[in-house]
């Protein structure tokens, strides 16, 4: 990895922090051409991305492997009997119908968003509580916008969609658990935060890849915080996520600090699409309770 500019961090105490920041990145770098390691429910995820991925797997099957995980079915039952996937109250109470009626890419989204809480709550994390709320909030805003935005744009998969939303700042979450591993770094959240302005889209690209996410999900994350004209109409997923992630605001004080123009582009995409954010507030809080 390339060296860090630190001119502008604010946070910037001696070599030992500076040495601290290095080691984490290059850990970060050696864990991701290897075994990635995360708190105990993403080996879970890891299990049934396998299954999901299978092409020759029929539902039934499917359904067996995700009820070998109690809390990961718990969700997925609850999400299928939500308003945003039962508009017509009919009430599941089997995995495979379940699963049926959401999907594979939502039944993705919901394993994806345990590993997310599961970070929360991670061994360490508490340091980093007002951070990792932050971007949990975003994540799930995102997701509601994704899918909100993919269903009124032709050839897009809107359960996709809301899985890309709901991913596109997992290299924050990764980044923020493995600084816990840092005794500099633990107690000094906005060293952190600068690390994450600087790495977190690359980090996350690499990361999906070593996860084995679809590759047009990784593809649709690049750079989605750089402020870019607005796409009129979206057309792509990287569209889409790029869309929602702007309408999701939340972290954008932090990560768009030094982006010119900002606020013109922001501005012609609000005009744009911001109609859509009373919807996406609905779809919101019906997903946070969904994935609490």
């Amino acid at each position: 990895m390339s060296t860090i500019n630190h001119g502008n961090d604010p946070d910037k105490k001696g070599d030992a922090l500076k040495a601290q920041r290095f080691q984490m990145l290059e850990d970060i770098a050696k864990e991701l051409a290897g075994e990635v390691v995360f708190p105990t429910y993403f080996d879970a995820v890891l299990r049934l991305r396998k299954v999901l991925q299978d092409p020759n797997q029929s539902i039934g099957g499917i359904a067996a492997a995700v009820a070998m995980e109690p809390l990961i079915s718990a969700k997925l039952l609850h999400l299928a009997n939500s308003v945003a996937f039962n508009p017509e109250g009919r009430e599941l109470v089997d995995l495979k119908s379940a699963i049926t009626r959401l999907g594979l890419n939502a039944v993705r989204s919901a394993a994806m968003s345990i590993v997310m809480t599961q970070l929360l709550r991670a061994k360490g994390m508490a340091e980093f509580s007002a951070l990792t709320h932050e971007l949990w909030e975003h994540s799930i805003r995102s997701a509601a916008a994704a899918r909100i935005i993919a269903r009124g744009a032709p050839r897009l998969n809107a359960d996709e969609a809301m899985l890309g939303g709901l991913i596109h700042d997992l290299g924050a979450f990764y980044m923020l658990y493995r600084a816990t591993q840092y005794e500099e770094l633990r107690h000094r959240p906005e060293s952190v935060k600068y690390l994450i302005i600087q790495w977190h889209e690359s980090i996350g690209v690499s990361l999906f890849s070593a996860l084995g996410l679809p590759e047009e999900i990784t593809e649709a994350t690049i750079d989605h915080d750089r402020i870019r004209p607005t796409p009129d109409p979206v057309r792509t997923l990287q569209d889409v996520i790029y869309v929602a992630n702007m309408l999701a605001g939340g972290h954008f004080e932090w990560i768009m600090q030094d982006q010119p123009n900002a606020s013109m582009e922001l501005a012609v995409l609000e005009e744009k699409y911001g109609h859509l954010k009373p919807e996406i507030e609905e779809l919101t809080q019906q997903m946070r309770s969904a994935f609490a």
